[in-house]
């Protein structure tokens, strides 16, 4: 389909926001209070953002429950359970800022569990010494989400959500705008910003077994950013989900709520063996994320998983009751995808990929990434949580860096006193585009994906070695050669293959980019296991950082302020009783 002759719309705004999940929301209404003109666009539908899949909860130090918390004991928990590669700064503002990205959800509506006494209610999640999650039954995310989307409209933030942005618009390391498409009728689309915040979540779906839905996390923030000369930080950290469904197949990785483990779901694999008994005896089912993730791998791997390649997930033994009352989203899950009642039937599950620990290297004042006029929040940006992230963690950050970034958004884009922009810039995206519209090649964006997914699984999954990954980028360059001959074909329903295309470009590049710095991290940490450098490598407490043209290098980190490290040095608390570690 020949599109050189559709109309190109033109659209001008102060600031693009690309994302409209939390973050991208959060930063939208904060600019738009302070009287900044702004537009959001997003590539799928505002009211299915990634951010209302979120069920745990949301993380501050509010001392509800336990009045001895502090945004210390909040920061040295981050820390700790980043093994030590967060940047201090960024964890010192998300915590102390935590309380306040509460009381503004609580200002727009925001319908959190409380106590009898009208106290927001706090649970224990995620190696947390103390209970500071708060939360909305097991459906969290959804309600901050329509919590910013009821606030977004009052504010009249406009909000276009058919958009895909494929290139960013650079002049002399200067951002002017973005350029893209509307999904549903193909039109290209120049949109003139005087800046851009990056809020287009991670790129978790380049993996097979993967809790993104189809279509989402594909790494369009990486491939974004770095194209526009920012830079990828700790791409190699991905936290693997310990219960990712395996069927269907369209579905795999679909996730099941670690609130399962903490009201007492048991695993077993195949021989019907409580198999945590041998990775961490003392607690069991309320080990951390990573831990349980690679007690399931290696219970597959070592040939006593199912034939479908999972363990099992057990809840049946509670009461009903419990399961309806505590568990109501895994229950409805379970029922929709494969008519499974879990209250009487055990679930199959297995490691899937679950969040973008690293991102776009940004600044820890503002998220600046480096390149004049351009921010990236959210899952898209990197430095909060290390090798592995504290469970509730994410949607704070959300909150916090949204407000914070939209404030010296607001003032960068008002202290502007020139504007240039690159008609070369604008060209190489269209005609990039169009190349994709009107090639002549057989390979099809949906097939590389599979492919790519494939690869990655199999050579930097929960597991990795030396021969696994470098076999992996010789796949990889051979994917990237057969990339140069994809067409896109849209039809009557729409511009999905082009966005698939573009997905496809998005993925490689987070791809290489994985590869090449699990390659370097030779070392166990976290949630990054290394079969042949099975321990902690202390010359490595540093970040690897990726760019296109450079590859990687390794960046230290200054250490963090006595506030909160000594706290993060102490040993954990021994008891685990009644808690969901990670």
């Amino acid at each position: 389909m020949n599109l050189s002759s559709a109309p190109e719309r033109l659209l001008s705004t102060s600031v693009l926001v690309i994302g409209t999940g939390g973050a991208g929301l959060r930063a939208s209404i904060e600019l738009a209070q302070r009287g900044v003109q702004v537009l959001a666009v997003g590539k799928r539908r505002k009211h299915d953002a990634h951010t209302s899949l979120a069920a745990g909860g949301i993380n501050a130090a509010l001392g509800t429950m336990d009045p001895e918390d502090s945004w210390e004991q909040h920061a040295a928990d981050t820390l700790r359970e980043s093994y030590f590669l967060a940047d201090p700064t960024i964890v010192e503002t998300v915590a102390r800022n935590a309380a306040r990205g509460i009381e503004d959800l609580e200002q727009w509506g925001m319908p959190f569990a409380r106590e009898e006494d009208g106290r927001i209610s706090q649970r224990f999640f995620g190696a947390h010494k103390y209970r500071r999650t708060a939360y909305a039954g097991d459906y969290t995310g959804l309600e901050i989400q329509r919590t910013l989307m009821r606030r977004a409209a009052e504010l009249n933030v406009p909000i276009i959500d058919t958009v895909y942005i494929t290139r960013l618009l650079v002049s002399d390391g200067t951002i002017f705008g973005a350029y893209g498409f509307d999904i549903v009728d193909g039109t290209p689309v120049q949109i003139h910003a005087d800046a851009v915040i990056l809020a287009a979540g991670g790129h978790t779906r380049i993996w097979r077994h993967t809790s993104s839905r189809r279509d989402e996390n594909t790494g369009d923030s990486f491939r974004l950013a770095a194209l526009a000369g920012a830079r990828i930080r700790d791409a190699e950290l991905v936290q693997f989900h310990p219960s990712g469904l395996l069927e269907p197949d369209d579905a795999a990785g679909t996730l099941v709520s670690e609130a399962a483990r903490g009201e007492g779901g048991i695993l077993t694999n195949a021989l019907g063996e409580r198999f945590m008994e041998r990775y961490d005896p003392e607690r069991m089912e309320l080990s951390t994320r990573d831990r349980v993730a690679l007690a399931g791998f290696t219970e597959v791997a070592e040939g006593r998983g199912t034939a479908k390649g999972g363990v099992y997930l057990d809840v049946s033994h509670l009461p009903r009751e419990t399961i309806i009352e505590k568990l109501p989203r895994v229950y409805r899950t379970l029922i929709d995808l494969q008519m499974l009642d879990i209250t009487t039937t055990k679930m199959e599950i297995a490691p899937t990929a679950h969040y973008s620990m690293g991102g776009v290297w940004v600044a820890p004042e503002d998220h600046g990434t480096g390149v004049n006029g351009l921010y990236a929040i959210g899952e898209a940006s990197s430095g909060l949580h290390g090798a592995n992230r504290l469970g509730g963690n994410s949607l704070i950050e959300l909150l916090v860096y949204g407000r914070i970034t939209g404030e010296h958004v607001a003032e960068y884009v008002r202290s502007l006193t020139d504007v240039h922009r690159d008609p070369s810039a604008v060209g190489l995206a269209r005609n990039e585009m169009q190349s994709l519209l009107n090639g002549k090649g057989t390979e099809s964006a949906r097939r590389l994906q599979r492919e790519l997914r494939n690869l990655m699984t199999e050579h930097a999954g929960v597991v990795r070695t030396e021969q696994g990954l470098l076999a992996g980028l010789g796949k990889l360059d051979d994917l990237e050669g057969r990339a140069q001959f994809v067409t896109a074909h849209p039809d009557i329903a729409g511009f999905d293959d082009l966005a698939h295309a573009y997905d496809l470009l998005g993925s490689l590049l987070a791809a290489r980019a994985t590869l090449e710095c699990a390659r370097e991290r030779r070392e166990t940490r976290g949630a990054h296991n290394r079969a042949d450098f099975p321990t902690l490598d202390p010359a490595l407490q540093g970040n690897f950082v990726w760019s296109p043209g450079e590859g990687v290098s390794f960046e230290t980190l200054a250490p963090a302020p006595d506030s909160f490290r000594a706290l993060a040095e102490a040993h954990a608390e021994d008891s685990v009783a009644g808690k969901l570690v990670e």
